[in-house]
């Protein structure tokens, strides 16, 4: 059985002016052998969530896996609502006070089913993960949180390094690595985007040239 996705919330990311950015994640569902979502917006978003998920026909109760694809606030706020759930937080893998093992530090990927995979891909943070979907229509999709921001980022990668990179070079590698194994990508703070070849030699010129990226 393939999975069905559906983008809850599309994610943004604005900044003021005054010293202060407006920003929410996307957030995710993935229908299939597991309802899975993905990044769970702020502490303030449990009832746009709730709702959201109510038009699918869908409890909290009824989702198996939440993936929060690294611990920023604006990715977990919401992580308690889905109390029947294995939580997957960056590299932390838990249900209850049971805390599972697993390699991804050594780039070991977690196999959820046949569809649903998640893998390791740090460079925002040195946790990050990426969930990759193979969906009903045959295409691959990318749930990438902020290894990606929005598209513009490709043109433009300091809005991904103003954004915040505990490791530039690894997160070079593995925007250009998930590029390579996906059709579509959801970002973190944006609509979702077709990978194309042009992205896809993008990403690759970025990381041979790196001093081509202003850090």
């Amino acid at each position: 059985m393939m999975s069905e996705i559906v983008v809850l919330y599309e994610g943004y990311s604005i900044n003021s002016g005054k010293d202060e950015v407006i920003a929410n994640c996307s957030c995710t569902l993935v229908k299939g052998p597991h309802n899975i979502i993905v990044d769970t917006m702020t502490s303030w978003d449990a009832d746009k969530i709730l709702k959201a998920l109510n038009q699918w026909n869908i409890t909290s109760d009824d989702i198996n896996i939440v993936v929060s694809t690294h611990g920023h606030s604006d990715h977990i706020g919401n992580n308690n609502l889905f109390m029947k759930a294995k939580h997957i937080v960056g590299f932390s893998i838990s249900f209850k006070d049971k805390y599972y093992l697993h390699a991804f530090d050594k780039g070991e990927e977690y196999i959820i089913n046949d569809s649903v995979k998640v893998i390791p891909t740090p460079g925002h943070t040195l946790s990050d993960v990426t969930v990759l979907v193979h969906s009903k229509d045959g295409e691959t999709v990318a749930i990438a949180g902020d290894l990606f921001e929005k598209l513009e980022d490709i043109e433009n990668p300091n809005i991904w390094l103003e954004a915040g990179s505990d490791d530039p070079v690894e997160q070079m590698k593995h925007r250009a690595k998930v590029a390579e194994m996906a059709d579509w990508i959801i970002p973190g703070h944006g609509p979702q985007f077709k990978v194309t070849n042009r992205i896809r030699d993008l990403l690759k010129n970025q990381v041979k040239d790196t001093p081509l990226i202003k850090k």
